[in-house]
């Protein structure tokens, strides 16, 4: 497997910042606390992880495809804890 230097970065880039967001996530899951989650900032998060994902596959770029599909997962787990929890 023939991986190019930008295609190494954007991993690097993808698994940190994917990482980064799986705290939330679990911390919403455990606690069910949802107060300080703005609904219109996750609606417009998830509108852009979408894009993202999109642009990806357009790009034929595995990182984007990759952080962004498992990041889309995790807002639509927090859009769900938000909806439920609220």
């Amino acid at each position: 497997m023939n991986i190019d230097v930008n295609e190494a970065i954007g991993f690097g880039a993808a698994v940190l910042t994917t990482i980064a967001f799986l705290p939330q996530v679990y911390k919403t899951w455990k606690t069910k606390d949802v107060s300080s989650l703005s609904l219109p900032m996750l609606i417009l998060f998830f509108i852009g992880i979408v894009l993202w994902l999109v642009y990806g596959f357009l790009k034929n770029s595995p990182s984007m495809i990759f952080a962004n599909a498992i990041t889309v997962i995790s807002a639509l787990l927090l859009l769900y804890f938000k909806m439920k929890y609220k």
